[in-house]
């Protein structure tokens, strides 16, 4: 196991176009992080060069305490694992373990205890006699994944292992992947675009924008308490809703806003800094939006008129149009009490305690609940 740490990693391509901008941080040894994103954020470029595939334009890498910039990424003490597979068609299951270590002239006995004990871990020792045609793509990713455990290294680097795996497939290779690193308690970094993924995955989520860190912490305080609008919008589904509005008043305690249909409600975050006028952004969570049964004041309501409902089972989502918000808002509620149709009239709950402010920059307003 090993702890990694970055400072100050640049990544230029023909020494002028800059695709990571000085990157800080520390991955504590034994530690499960995600990096996710959009397309084109950095964070596979990232990934690749602490791998050591891709050259390292600016900074410093330290992987267990050594300067790792100009170690050969044999020599890292790392095991990568692809969005492909990257299977030998040719060999079985138990070969295309055992080949690294084969190939490094470990002994026999050796690296048959390494492939059997690696099988075990991913329930896979039944089919080490097959070859990569002769399973599905889940099987085959617990291979490769298995190929990787049996070089027993310091760090795991996983690239969007799960890309290529149908819906249900990847829900069970996310328990899979959660229990190894229980088991295994290795440093792990995981990448991929999927939210979800990271948010049911990582004790810590890196999210990256353009080539830079927006936010590191914990799933949870990601999601209640995202730093900025690109945060806040990135994580979660449905995506937080947005309302543009105005400043009205704000102290340490509590900031009034005007909705764009004229409503004025109070937030829960502190104003010291906001003066009237100012423009902002307001946003609150689908499941914390309430109809106007559930609220306990009359305070905070705001009339809106449903435009379609999703029915998902145990929820249903309401997307509900309000006078002069640009986008539709969307109200998470128990499907059994969802009884409405498009064209219906409504009223919202914006609770105080739940909802976030943005100034005109995108940053948040600490809150003060």
């Amino acid at each position: 196991m090993a702890q990694i740490v970055l400072n100050n990693i640049v990544k230029l391509y023909d020494d002028k176009h800059p695709v990571i901008h000085g990157i800080d941080l520390d991955i504590r040894d034994g530690e499960f992080v995600v990096f996710v994103g959009p397309s084109g954020c950095g964070k596979s470029t990232l990934l690749r060069m602490i791998a050591g595939l891709e050259d390292i334009s600016g900074g410093e890498l330290h992987i267990g305490g050594k300067l790792a910039n100009d170690i050969a990424p044999a020599e890292r003490g790392l095991a990568m694992v692809f969005q492909s597979y990257a299977l030998y068609p040719h060999m079985t299951v138990f070969e295309n373990m055992a080949f690294a270590l084969s190939l490094a002239g470990h002994k026999k006995a050796e690296v048959r205890a390494a492939v059997e004990r690696a099988a075990d871990i991913l329930q896979i020792t039944p089919l080490l006699k097959r070859k990569p045609k002769d399973l599905s793509g889940g099987q085959r990713q617990r291979v490769a994944i298995g190929r990787a455990i049996v070089r027993k290294p310091q760090v795991f680097l996983f690239d969007e292992p799960l890309s290529n795996l149908d819906a249900s497939l990847r829900v069970q290779m996310r328990v899979e992947i959660s229990r190894l690193h229980q088991e295994l308690k290795t440093t792990m970094i995981y990448v991929t675009h999927d939210q979800v993924e990271a948010m049911t995955l990582g004790e810590r989520i890196v999210v990256f924008n353009g080539g830079r860190i927006e936010q590191v912490g914990s799933p949870h305080e990601l999601y209640n308490n995202p730093g900025n609008l690109f945060v806040a919008g990135f994580l979660g589904a449905p995506k937080m809703n947005f309302i543009p509005c105005t400043a009205v008043a704000g102290d340490a305690h509590k900031v009034s806003v005007r909705l764009p249909g004229g409503a004025v409600i109070d937030i829960a975050a502190c104003g010291s800094a906001i003066a009237n006028g100012d423009k902002l952004t307001l946003g609150v969570r689908a499941e914390h939006l309430g109809l106007r049964g559930a609220a306990d004041s009359q305070d905070n309501l705001v009339d809106a008129q449903v435009s379609h409902v999703e029915y998902l089972g145990d929820v249903a989502i309401v997307y509900a149009s309000v006078a002069g918000v640009p986008e539709m808002l969307a109200v998470k509620q128990p499907a059994e009490g969802a009884l409405l149709q498009a064209g219906d009239a409504m009223r919202l709950y914006l609770p105080p305690q739940r909802c976030l402010l943005f100034d005109a920059k995108g940053k948040a307003l600490a809150r003060t609940v």
